[in-house]
C-alpha cells in the first residue's frame, strides 16, 4: 500500500508540474497579447521574473503607443534587476529614463540606471571602469534631483566608490614603486592626492612619494640628479609641512638632508670642471 500512495503522489506532482509549464506554454503562444500582458503581470507580482519578461520581451511591440506601453516598460527593466543581471537592467533603466521623459517613475528609473552600475562596481584589484561610470551617474542624479529623497544614499554609494577608486590607484602607486617604476609611482600617487586630499592614506602616500623621488634621484645618471634631488627636496618638505608629528617624519628629514648635501657635492664638481675648464 506504501508503494501505491507513493506512486500516486509521484504521479499527482508531475500531473501538476506539467499542467503549470502548459499553462505558461500556451499563454507564450497564445499570439494574444493582451492575455499575456494579463499573465505577464501576475507572474511579475508572483516573483517569476523570468516568465514575466519572457512574455514582455513577445508583446513590447504591440503595446508601442498604448497606455500600457509605459507600465510595461517599468516592469520590464525591474525584471533583469531582480534576476540580478544588472548590466541589461541599466540598460533598460537607462531607456525608459530616456523614453517617459515626464514620466512620475522618471526620477526613480534615473536613481536605478545609477544603482544597477553600483552594483557592478567590482573589487578594488580589478579593472575600475564600471565603478567610475556608476560615480558620474550617481553625480549626475544628485545634480539633477538634488531635493530627492535618495541623495543621502546616491551620497553614501558615492563614498562608497570612490573610496575603492582611491584604493585602486593608492595600490597602483604601491605597485609601482615596488617594480622599481619610481617616476610612475610618484606620478600616480601625486594624482590621488590631489584628487582625494582627504584620505586616510594620504599621509602615507606623501611618504612613498618622497622616498620615491629619493631614490629615483639616487639611481639617476649624473646629469639629472641635480633635478631630482631638488624635487626629493620638495616632496620632503611638503611632507614635514603637512605632517610634522608623523612617524615617517625622521626618515623623510633624512631624504631631505642627503639629497642637500648631494646636490652641494654634485655643485662643487661642476665649479670645479668650470674652473678646470677656465684654467686651461
Amino acid at each position: 500500500m506504501f508503494r501505491n500512495s507513493s506512486r500516486l503522489v509521484f504521479l499527482i506532482s508531475f500531473c501538476l508540474l506539467f499542467a503549470c509549464k502548459s499553462e505558461f506554454e500556451s499563454i507564450r503562444t497564445s499570439n494574444d497579447p493582451e492575455l499575456m500582458y494579463k499573465k505577464a503581470v501576475e507572474y511579475f507580482d508572483k516573483k517569476e521574473y523570468s516568465k514575466t519578461q519572457t512574455l514582455f520581451e513577445s508583446i513590447v511591440s504591440s503595446f508601442r503607443g498604448k497606455k500600457e506601453f509605459e507600465q510595461l516598460n517599468y516592469m520590464f527593466a525591474y525584471t533583469y534587476y531582480y534576476q540580478k543581471d544588472y548590466s541589461a537592467a541599466a540598460s533598460a533603466f537607462k531607456n525608459f529614463a530616456n523614453t517617459f521623459t515626464y514620466s512620475p517613475y522618471k526620477e526613480e528609473m534615473d536613481y536605478m540606471y545609477a544603482y544597477s552600475l553600483y552594483q557592478q562596481s567590482p573589487n578594488f584589484r580589478l579593472d575600475q571602469e564600471p565603478s567610475q561610470k556608476a560615480v558620474d551617474a550617481l553625480q549626475a542624479f544628485v545634480n539633477t534631483y538634488p531635493k530627492s529623497e535618495r541623495v543621502k544614499e546616491a551620497n553614501d554609494l558615492l563614498i562608497e566608490i570612490r573610496q575603492k577608486l582611491e584604493e585602486k590607484a593608492f595600490a597602483s602607486g604601491e605597485q609601482y614603486y615596488n617594480m622599481g617604476q619610481w617616476q610612475a609611482a610618484i606620478t600616480t600617487l601625486a594624482n590621488v592626492v590631489r584628487e582625494f586630499p582627504d584620505s586616510k592614506n594620504v599621509e602615507k602616500m606623501r611618504y612613498l612619494m618622497a622616498k620615491a623621488a629619493f631614490t629615483y634621484a639616487e639611481h639617476s645618471v649624473f646629469e639629472k640628479k641635480e633635478e631630482r634631488y631638488t624635487e626629493c627636496m620638495n616632496y620632503a618638505h611638503a611632507f614635514i609641512s603637512k605632517h610634522p608629528k608623523s612617524k615617517y617624519k625622521g626618515e623623510v628629514q633624512e631624504f631631505a638632508s642627503i639629497s642637500k648635501s648631494k646636490i652641494n657635492q654634485i655643485k662643487h664638481v661642476g665649479y670645479q670642471k668650470q674652473s678646470a675648464g677656465s684654467g686651461s
